[in-house]
């Protein structure tokens, strides 16, 4: 796997050991992060202008990951969405790909599998969801 450019990649989790560690795992990777504990918090956030990929938990208080992305396209922002999930399912994962997901994880993921996912997407690759378990 390249290296990935620097990008700004946000992350919506309500659980706090997760963010950090997605956190700490893209810094790792040099990319630059800001992290949200609901979707609503995102979208009140300046910094989803400059957002090149954003990843999102499905399962949220209040509105869903899913929510989240239709929220997006209507705002007519097109950064592509990584959907990670620990209530996997085939409905989900197909959904999720339906509505736009450029990646989908369940959780728990391994750490190449989310940079991955998120190189592709910011790469303008061809949409390939994927879910490992």
């Amino acid at each position: 796997m390249t290296s990935l450019p620097t990008r700004e990649v946000l992350v919506v989790d309500d659980d706090d050991s997760m963010r950090q560690a997605i956190e700490r795992l893209l810094t790792a990777a040099g990319l630059k992060t800001g992290i949200f504990a609901s979707a609503e918090a995102l979208l009140a956030s300046s910094e989803i202008a400059g957002a090149d990929c954003i990843v999102s938990d499905f399962h949220l208080p209040g509105m869903s990951g899913l929510d989240l992305l239709a929220e997006l396209r209507r705002r007519g922002n097109a950064a592509p969405v990584v959907l990670i999930t620990a209530h996997d399912s085939p409905e989900l994962r197909a959904e999720s790909i339906l509505r736009g997901a450029v990646g989908y994880l369940s959780k728990p993921f391994h750490s190449k599998d989310l940079l991955a996912a998120i190189e592709a997407a910011v790469q303008g690759g061809p949409s390939n969801p994927t879910s490992t378990q």
